[in-house]
């Protein structure tokens, strides 16, 4: 071949991820997503909550600590197995605020809906939102409704904002995971996100399959009591599943995240619906899960008690933080090898929360 002359072989081409508009997969939970962030939001908004990019902002006010979260839900379809947007809507945000350590206790619900949305859907959204709230133990104090013209939206979205106390004392953050911390996850991993997928295509499968979406913040005050100061970190991994969780957390630590492949739970039937579909059960959504990193001394204990409370029965150790190879995410795979567990740049789910 002529080097002079331009090569027309086979190539294998990189994701494009410089566009003059936004793209689904600017809010997919990865690399797309983080660029959004980092460049349109960070340094217009700049200030030091903002900035640890954790799902919650501490606040002081009035000698109370309090943790403040927001997030808008747009799943489609609204109505699936195991949940709905409303009972989403109040979990996801309950959840966010709980991974501080912090106890929530009040939120807010604003509406947009499609003009000739079913009266009788949006009772059923607004009882399960009731019914979520109620099993959490949280207040929806304040609220907003508009609606748009037809054709305008899509039936309907739902921005929910949680405050909650975070005791003195308590310090639970990216900036606190150490080398020799180990992780947790709290039970199996994608099912939400598989769950959303076969609903939207129309799917069936022999075993049922339903999202795992739930109200995590009784199962943390469990938790706090049995490892204290040595939960260093928590974090409910939804948009780009466990492997973006992970990836935040080495990048913010510096650190490398070990995990092992045959340690991760997955339930049969939705490990069979992620390789028949191609996907990669540590890319999609979880919604009633939570990733604990915890210092070496207190691990077992943590997880004992995870794995006693109703939520977190299939709890799992499923990897370590070390020093080596800073910043990535690696996983011992099934076969003894190693791989890179990057975070995605496109969008594999679009719209599961």
């Amino acid at each position: 071949m002529n080097p002079e002359e331009p090569y027309s072989g086979p190539v294998c081409p990189l994701p494009i991820t410089r566009h003059d508009t936004v793209q689904l997969s600017h809010g997919s939970g990865g690399k797309m997503m983080d660029d959004l962030i980092s460049k349109m939001f960070l340094w217009a908004f700049d200030n030091p909550q903002l900035n640890k990019k954790e799902d919650q902002a501490i606040l002081q006010a009035g000698g109370q600590r309090l943790a403040f979260s927001t997030d808008s839900f747009v799943v489609d379809p609204l109505f699936f197995p195991g949940g709905d947007i409303g009972e989403l809507a109040v979990n996801g945000t309950v959840n966010d605020v709980s991974m501080s350590g912090a106890r929530p206790l009040f939120l807010s619900a604003a509406f947009i809906i499609e003009e000739g949305f079913s009266l009788k859907e949006l009772e059923r959204v607004v009882l399960s939102m009731k019914g979520a709230a109620e099993k959490a133990g949280v207040a929806i104090v304040t609220g907003d409704t508009k609606v748009v013209n037809k054709g305008k939206g899509d039936k309907i979205f739902i921005n929910t904002a949680g405050i909650g106390l975070l005791p003195e004392g308590r310090d639970i953050g990216m900036h606190r995971i150490r080398p020799g911390d180990k992780v947790l996850i709290s039970g199996s991993i994608a099912d939400h996100g598989i769950t959303i997928l076969s609903q939207r295509e129309g799917l069936a499968f022999e075993s049922s399959i339903q999202s795992d979406t739930a109200a995590l913040n009784g199962m943390i005050e469990e938790l706090l009591q049995a490892g204290g100061a040595d939960i260093h970190a928590l974090r409910d991994p939804t948009r780009g599943g466990v492997a973006a969780t992970l990836n935040e957390f080495a990048a913010a630590s510096g650190l490398t995240v070990r995990i092992s492949e045959d340690r991760l739970p997955l339930k049969p039937a939705v490990g069979g619906a992620c390789s028949f579909l191609g996907l990669d059960p540590l890319y999609v959504a979880n919604e009633g899960k939570l990733i604990a990193v915890v210092g070496e001394d207190k691990a077992e204990t943590v997880l004992e008690a995870m794995r006693n409370h109703p939520l977190g029965r299939d709890s799992a150790l499923i990897g370590d933080v070390v020093e080596e190879q800073q910043g990535q995410v690696v996983m011992r795979t099934r076969i003894g090898s190693w791989r890179i567990v990057d975070t995605l740049v496109g969008e594999q789910l679009p719209r599961i929360c």
